[in-house]
């Protein structure tokens, strides 16, 4: 007999006190899919099996693994199941019955839930630990391995859900329609390696409590869709943290890739798509680990694949969260990212994912968006949308490199005269920067013309755009801190005792204010505009340091003309007649002019002129 049995039979204590975890905590009645795998974990409890009498609901397996302390359950759930309170019996074949009870819940009203995001939207991309402060009481938790230190960037600085709730007007205000928030999850690592960021998760059913609670991201999220927006999650199945409560007794042997075998990953995420990269190559890349404190996940295994998938439905459906942003999309075998893509919208078919996949080329960008044209593997990756790098790189670079060859405007027009290689190049999510890359005001060299330019630009491209924190206030370096903290900056007036507050008129700097006008007018402008967001893309190829495009909707259309000459140009209306004849009036949203498409068209020196054609 198990001792711990005895030890709990003695005290007349039932098994759920030797029961430690129950994965999910709990589940719902009337789900999209009728399968469920419960991980229990707890001593010896390898060694119990179950038995349910319940309506609707029957064991298909039952499995102990390498570890004496899992037992894995998986369910069938009728469609037609009630909620309420499932009763397990777990037997140790002998003498010892005990009984744990399993709850479904109803599931809530879908009204707003689980919308999906896209071009008709514009993220906010923030950083929940660098955004604002709202409860300086969660900032350090006792039993926690690491504290707030506001003197340190590489620490955590206290930022919080009750922070950004507290500021929701001002992001609303800014004209953007969705928030994707970088990990919510536990981070209970060591300050060693400062965890704020949220990559290094080790509770994937918990908010991190120096965030808040599970209940407050919730709350949020409901705020959010009751002011018409939407939330995507941020989520990690490449790795977890090492300090992940997996790491002290896993399940199985083959839970994760071996370090001593693999060592850190290449980071060369283009070998999946090579045609010609060496096994050795694609193995460093998915079975290497990211950095040491993040050991690597072995999807392979079925048990970990079902936790994670099941880990998915599970926060969207208890959350209603409307997207998924996929991090390291391209480091896990790319059959079970297909699989996860697949079995999630099959669950919910107005979802939307995005994988963030960093390569260089549009080539290797669009090889993990669903249905690739000519795919030679014949791999479909499932995947709706892909972070569009090539084309973040291609605007950085082109507004800071002379004109000439391949450099200047022309590493754009080539960039986007690539886009049939894509599936739907419009479900793109584009950016000028993220919280792991340069600021974009700083790789422009703090040119504010410049900055504009490309703002512009991003407002007007095919695809759903992505703005990052601080953006809107020209946000450039601090040198401080490695190099992701000096373009992770805490917004200044999110701490008491701020010197300064940014959320307020008050506390911006005259370049601020001037920024945070420009982007708010063309964001919402973009917003109430379907041919910005929905309309053909038609380019010319740059002449003279200019570029001129179209988005063309219907009635509708957007010309944008970019002009890097220091001077001002006149574009001849002849050579766009093509799309200008078939408009009479064109309407400047930046400058707020209106002007006729017959007659020549003036653009200022170093600028991005934005016309509204009807």
């Amino acid at each position: 007999m198990l001792r711990l049995s005895l030890l709990l039979l003695a005290l007349a204590t039932p098994l759920y006190a030797q029961v430690e975890r129950i994965e999910p905590p709990f589940w719902w009645a009337e789900m999209p899919v009728e399968e469920l795998q419960i991980q229990l974990y707890g001593e010896n409890l390898g060694g119990y099996r179950a038995q349910i009498d319940h309506p609707g609901v029957s064991i298909v397996r039952q499995i102990a693994v390498d570890s004496r302390n899992y037992l894995f359950l998986y369910l069938n759930i009728a469609p037609d199941t009630k909620a309420g309170n499932i009763d397990i019996v777990l037997s140790d074949g002998k003498d010892e019955r005990h009984t744990i009870s399993y709850e479904l819940k109803r599931r809530s009203p879908q009204a707003n839930r689980n919308q999906g995001f896209d071009s008709t939207d514009t993220i906010y991309l923030l950083m929940p630990d660098r955004f604002a402060n709202g409860d300086p009481t969660n900032d350090s938790i006792a039993g926690m391995l690491e504290t707030a230190d506001r003197s340190d960037p590489t620490k955590r600085q206290g930022g919080d859900l009750k922070g950004i709730h507290d500021r929701l007007d001002y992001i609303q205000d800014l004209g953007m329609t969705a928030i994707w928030f970088t990990p919510i999850f536990e981070n209970d690592m060591s300050p060693d390696y400062g965890a704020y960021h949220g990559y290094a998760a080790t509770d994937l059913y918990r908010v991190d409590r120096r965030f808040g609670s599970n209940e407050e991201y919730r709350a949020l999220i409901a705020e959010l869709h009751d002011r018409g927006m939407k939330v995507i999650m941020d989520m990690i199945h490449n790795h977890i943290g090492i300090e992940h409560w997996w790491m002290s007794d896993l399940p199985t042997k083959d839970w994760l890739h071996d370090f001593e075998t693999y060592g850190q990953t290449n980071f060369q995420g283009d070998t999946p798509a090579d045609p010609y990269a060496s096994q050795f190559d694609k193995d460093k890349l998915v079975k290497g680990w990211f950095v040491p404190e993040m050991p690597d996940l072995d999807q392979r295994n079925e048990l970990l694949a079902d936790y994670l998938i099941q880990n998915t439905l599970w926060w969207i459906e208890y959350s209603g969260i409307d997207g998924i942003r996929m991090d390291t999309y391209l480091y896990p075998y790319p059959e079970y990212m297909a699989r996860w893509v697949e079995e999630v919208l099959q669950a919910y078919p107005n979802f939307n994912i995005v994988g963030e996949a960093w390569v260089n080329t549009v080539a290797h960008e669009a090889y993990w968006q669903y249905d690739l044209p000519g795919s030679s593997d014949g791999y479909d990756s499932k995947l709706p949308s892909v972070t569009d790098f090539p084309l973040s790189f291609a605007i950085r670079d082109a507004l800071i490199e002379a004109p000439s060859g391949s450099t200047g405007l022309m590493r754009l027009y080539r960039t986007l005269a690539q886009d049939s290689l894509y599936t739907d190049p419009n479900q793109n999510v584009i950016f000028l920067d993220n919280h792991d890359m340069t600021r974009v005001f700083e790789h422009l060299e703090k040119d504010p013309q410049l900055f504009k330019i490309a703002y512009a630009i991003l407002m007007t491209m095919r695809g759903i755009p992505q703005v990052y924190y601080g953006t809107e206030l020209m946000m450039g370096h601090e040198n401080r801190g490695g190099d992701d903290e000096a373009w992770r900056q805490t917004m200044p007036g999110g701490w008491n005792g701020d010197e300064r507050n940014v959320f307020s008129s008050k506390g911006r700097s005259a370049q601020e204010k001037d920024a945070l006008e420009y982007i708010s007018n063309l964001t919402k402008w973009r917003s109430g505009t379907p041919a910005a967001h929905a309309g053909k893309f038609i380019h010319f190829i740059p002449r003279d340091n200019t570029y001129v495009y179209f988005r063309v909707l219907d009635e509708g259309a957007v010309m944008v003309a970019v002009n890097l000459n220091e001077e001002e140009i006149i574009l001849d209306s002849k050579r766009y007649s093509e799309v200008l004849s078939r408009f009479v009036s064109a309407y400047d949203p930046i400058a707020k002019r209106k002007r006729n498409t017959n007659s020549p068209f003036a653009i200022d020196g170093k600028s991005a002129a934005v016309f509204d054609l009807k």
